[in-house]
């Protein structure tokens, strides 16, 4: 079985619809919300993800067949003065979860960022995701925090 990691081409039309095939399978996940990307998504994710400065995907094939992605962004830590990299979507599409493949995504992921010169990257999953956390810990993720005093960093937000 071969494995094939890779940075996607946003204007490659079967990286495209791969793209979207396996973001909108973990939104389906009860770990991305459990509802379908809006169709205005499906239809303009990847045009707007190539629009997007410093937007990169990877992708995974196994055997030829779409298997996970990581969308990343980079940012900026005025901190560092260096860029961050932000894993914001990670998914394994269930037929090829445990062959270690987001692992192997994730080194992709470390490669590109030690190439930008980043300082870190970071990343946001839920409490309850036990599975990915094991994961992240095991790649040698942790908690973000400056003061142990002050605890850890949480994620918030604010619809808009």
């Amino acid at each position: 079985m071969s494995i094939e990691i890779l940075l996607a081409n946003y204007t490659n039309p079967q990286h495209a619809q791969d793209l979207v095939s396996l973001l909108n399978g973990y939104a389906l996940d009860p770990m991305g919300g459990a509802e379908a990307l809006s169709e205005h998504t499906q239809q303009n994710l990847v045009a707007a993800l190539n629009q997007t400065p410093n937007a990169f995907t990877v992708l995974c094939y196994v055997g030829g067949k779409p298997a996970g992605l990581i969308n990343c962004f980079q940012c900026f830590s005025t901190f560092k003065c260096k860029p961050i990299i932000n894993m914001h979507d990670v998914t394994v599409d269930s037929e090829f979860r445990g062959l270690g493949l987001s692992t192997k995504m994730m080194e992709k992921v470390e490669s590109v960022a030690k190439e930008r010169g980043a300082c870190k990257i970071t990343l946001e999953v839920l409490e309850g995701n036990k599975v990915a956390q094991n994961s992240y810990t095991k790649f040698g993720f942790s908690g973000y925090e400056l003061d142990p005093e002050m605890g850890k960093a949480i994620f918030w937000e604010k619809v808009i």
